[in-house]
């Protein structure tokens, strides 16, 4: 006999994937993380052949993340990134507690010196960069910035005055100051004001809203139009928000940006393998070079563990610590 129209239509329980991202969202991961962690624990599941994994202990775990090392070749942060995927699916979503996870088979990458360009070299790339990416690129040298710390700034957080930008939410969830190259002031401030003009335009066609981090956009709904939150690097074109639906405008994409800096590199004439994190590399080797206490270092590309920031003594124009080889 079919429900009464007035009886309320049984409630269908969310499938695995729509917890694990209902929880995620509520514990304010981010998009990427998201992305990340549902497709893993979805290769899970089809590697132990769609058994769900309630009904699969400690060893399945093993065997799968053993299976990444051995036949899949993977980095070692990224079979990190696997388990701590499934990790969150057992703790968080199916609310039981792994014991022990032995016999897997870890991977194990000798640790491999960074590759740093000198500054002429940096001179050279930068003069094949056309004039956004051309800003990008000097922050990343300039400033020690990671490829997205760049892409994620926001206006707020460029500090003319103190010429200081303050990286938000930054790798391990924490903030930190860097500097802000007195060089690049100029070209930013004419920069900016372009994309102020772009974002006038936006909210006068009725857009112009950002995303914003965490639960702020629940909180104060409005300074998602405000100025001092959108991004320094906007993408050129408005996109929807594939949480909200809303159409915004991201940040620029960071393939974009890996892609000019391949194109630069390559008319530069450079044979070392330089990517966008080579100018994080760069900055920390030629601060260490004029002379820069080590610590002060480890501070502005916030290394947990100095031992981290000494790698970059490795690659010094004077090997080790100032040794001279004797045939020299």
């Amino acid at each position: 006999m079919p429900p009464s129209l007035s009886e309320p239509a049984p409630s269908r329980k969310p499938k695995l994937l729509e917890q694990v991202r209902e929880l995620l969202r509520s514990r304010h991961y981010s998009f990427r993380i998201e992305e990340a962690y549902a497709g893993w624990i979805r290769r899970y599941i089809l590697f132990h052949s769609k058994r769900h994994p309630a009904e699969l202990d400690e060893s399945y775990v093993s065997a799968f993340l053993s299976d990444l090392a051995v036949k899949g070749n993977v980095a070692a942060s990224t079979q990190n990134q696997a388990l701590s995927a499934l990790l969150f699916l057992y703790k968080e979503v199916l609310q039981r507690d792994l014991k022990f996870i032995g016999n897997v088979v870890r991977v194990r990458r000798p640790p491999r010196l960074p590759v740093v360009l000198s500054a002429e070299e940096i001179r050279r790339v930068l003069a094949k960069l056309p004039g956004e990416y051309r800003l990008m690129v000097e922050l990343l040298y300039g400033s020690g910035l990671r490829l997205l710390e760049c892409l994620r700034l926001r206006v707020k957080d460029v500090d003319f005055h103190y010429l200081q930008i303050v990286v938000r939410d930054a790798k391990g969830g924490k903030d930190r100051r860097t500097i802000l190259p007195v060089s690049v002031v100029p070209a930013l401030r004419e920069h900016l004001e372009r994309i102020k003009a772009q974002h006038d335009r936006d909210l006068a066609q009725g857009f112009g809203t950002v995303y914003l981090p965490g639960a702020l956009e629940r909180k104060t709904p409005a300074a998602g139009r405000e100025w001092a939150w959108q991004y320094v690097f906007p993408a050129r074109q408005k996109s929807r928000d594939p949480r909200t639906g809303l159409e915004q405008r991201h940040h620029a994409g960071e393939k974009n940006l890996q892609n000019a800096v391949k194109a630069a590199v390559r008319k530069a004439q450079i044979s070392k393998a330089a990517s966008c994190h080579t100018f994080r590399h760069s900055f920390a080797t030629h601060l260490l070079e004029n002379g820069y206490d080590i610590r002060t270092v480890q501070e502005l590309l916030e290394h947990k563990d100095v031992s981290t920031t000494m790698i970059y003594t490795h690659v010094l124009n004077k090997p080790g610590i100032g040794v001279k080889s004797p045939l020299d």
